[in-house]
């Protein structure tokens, strides 16, 4: 796929499609590695996604340039960079300074109040550079609480509301799309952050994801995909979630393999033969995921 898109083109032609673009985490080279190449070898659009964390550790600069250079390398392959889960305007300004395409200011567990003021203040920022860069810049507000880890979990997390009135509703997402501009929103529809250690999250509220796209009528964002049943994946991505956010069930693949690899070989030293079966894990569970999202047989 050679692509001149921007990443603002690429959302609005998903949800034309009524399917997803794959978002996944990372902390390190190899499971960047896996997932270009099951997008490329796909032929779809992937972001990778890092958090606050996830920044710290790989490097908020080396990220922006790890992932430009696999753009480069697969004949400008759409591959987009999203700083995920950012908790205060400071920390969106510096991945956005960097060369990030994307952004989410995560006021989720502040007041309605104090959510629309920090998510308003990052917009206008990200509308600067575009006059001033002419680099079209997507930011994602966050409305609804559904936990802040990526993890295996013994329950939903603390704080955590599944029931209907718990989840976010359409009035308060046109209100707080209304006061701050957002280009994306990620809202509660009974998903949670991290994988419940049965191996089966809860199932989301798909009436609850129509009634919000219909009502709001941008991209929504699903975090908190791991875990999630192949069924409500489908559903969600064919009722208007336009991203969908992956990283514990990645985390696993990676850990699992790299325990069977020290394990086969307990006395290899060579990291890139010790790692080489974490890479193909990775890229395996990213395959099986891209494909559901994007109608693959």
């Amino acid at each position: 796929m050679n692509t001149q898109k921007t990443f603002r083109e690429v959302i609005a032609e998903t949800r034309a499609k009524k399917i997803s673009i794959g978002h996944f985490n990372i902390s390190n080279l190899e499971a960047l590695k896996g997932i270009v190449q099951a997008a490329v070898k796909l032929n779809v659009p992937v972001i990778i996604g890092v958090s606050e964390g996830e920044r710290d550790f790989v490097g908020v600069k080396q990220t922006v340039a790890l992932v430009h250079a696999y753009r480069e390398q697969y004949n400008n392959h759409p591959i987009f960079l999203n700083a995920d889960h950012t908790y205060s305007f400071e920390r969106v300004k510096e991945a956005l300074d960097a060369g990030f395409d994307s952004a989410i200011i995560d006021g989720a567990k502040l007041s309605m109040e104090e959510n629309i003021a920090m998510s308003k203040k990052t917009v206008e920022y990200a509308r600067e550079i575009t006059q001033k860069t002419g680099r079209d810049i997507i930011i994602e507000g966050e409305l609804g609480y559904i936990g802040s880890s990526s993890k295996i979990l013994d329950a939903v997390p603390e704080g955590v509301g599944l029931d209907p009135n718990s989840l976010t509703s359409k009035e308060e997402a046109l209100a707080f799309i209304q006061a701050t501009g957002v280009d994306m929103l990620a809202p509660a529809v009974g998903n949670i952050h991290g994988m419940l250690r049965s191996g089966a999250n809860p199932k989301l509220n798909i009436e609850r994801i129509k009634e919000l796209a219909d009502a709001t009528n941008i991209a929504m964002t699903l975090h908190g995909a791991s875990g999630i049943s192949s069924e409500d994946l489908f559903s969600a991505s064919e009722n208007g979630m336009t991203i969908v956010h992956y990283n514990t069930e990645l985390r696993v693949a990676y850990r699992d393999a790299l325990k069977a690899s020290l394990e086969k070989a307990p006395d290899e030293v060579a990291p890139y033969k010790i790692l080489a079966s974490s890479i193909e894990a990775v890229q395996a569970v990213v395959e099986e995921k891209l494909k559901i999202m994007n109608r693959i047989k």
